[in-house]
């Protein structure tokens, strides 16, 4: 479909832009790491929320405290009305056990989007019954609501894993609506396959981490994402017209600077690179 994306600073706190129900047309909202809002054909759906300190409370005393470099944009109870949440993974930053149980309870309507693989750590993690869940593997397409489907892609973090039953850990979301499709790859790194895989789609926007990857970090139980090159280069393989760069500032032993982006951004040709910011209303407009 023919438009642009546009972005537009707003002022005051986003819990009063979220105060009314969810817009017609598509735009949305960074969380920071790699949580969004979306509000797409009246729906407003929540992808990978991190809104507390819990990783802080865990890691208290360690060599790597996860201590926040920003503070939570807003409370997960403020979020409007919430139709549908989402995580790709497992990890406490995107299935987070002080996010999920006061979001999924301000809103008993709302049902959890998660892997298959991950269906004991959901339960756990959002404190709702089996039934409130919705379980889903790379290749599977839902549409949770008249005019909008979401598939599954396979995500590499930083392996493609998959449990017993050949189920994938690790996932992206393509999320299509009003003629749009925006894909949250998830946590990942290039692997064999991948542009083959997301780009019949003809995506319009996608929102990818661009944080990299460090050894230290990696043997030691931190996988890493697609450094910022690597995501400008499989954003113009995969023909995508703007790529989000997100899933930095949140953790400092674990990040990209602002600067290294938007260098980055400055330099591409093929792909409109946008470093995902707070405060920013990022809509499509179309023709």
């Amino acid at each position: 479909m023919a438009g642009r994306l546009v972005e537009t600073t707003f002022d005051g706190p986003l819990a009063e832009r979220l105060s009314g129900p969810a817009a017609e047309g598509v735009r949305f909202y960074w969380l920071g790491q790699a949580g969004f809002v979306f509000e797409m054909g009246g729906r407003r759906l929540v992808v990978d929320p991190y809104l507390s300190d819990s990783l802080a409370e865990k890691y208290r005393g360690t060599a790597r405290p996860h201590i926040r470099m920003m503070p939570p944009p807003i409370l997960p109870e403020s979020l409007g009305r919430v139709d549908l949440v989402l995580s790709t993974h497992a990890h406490t930053d995107h299935m987070d056990p002080g996010t999920l149980p006061p979001l999924l309870k301000a809103n008993p309507q709302a049902r959890l989007v998660a892997p298959c693989a991950v269906l004991a750590q959901a339960l756990d993690r959002s404190g709702v019954a089996a039934e409130r869940l919705v379980l889903i593997d790379a290749g599977q397409t839902i549409e949770p609501f008249p005019g909008l489907s979401i598939t599954a892609t396979r995500a590499a973090h930083e392996t493609l894993e998959t449990d017993s039953e050949g189920h994938h850990r690790f996932l992206g979301y393509i999320f299509e609506a009003a003629g749009i499709r925006i894909w949250h790859s998830g946590d990942c790194i290039p692997f064999d396959g991948l542009v083959n895989e997301v780009a019949p789609y003809g995506l319009d926007i996608a929102l990818v981490p661009v944080n990299g990857r460090r050894p230290d970090l990696s043997d030691n139980g931190v996988p890493g994402n697609f450094t910022i090159g690597e995501a400008i280069s499989v954003a113009g393989a995969i023909g995508v017209r703007h790529l989000i760069a997100h899933h930095y500032g949140l953790f400092d032993f674990n990040t990209e600077s602002p600067a290294n982006i938007d260098a980055a951004a400055t330099a591409s040709r093929a792909t409109e690179v946008i470093r995902a910011r707070v405060g920013i209303c990022y809509q499509w407009l179309g023709a």
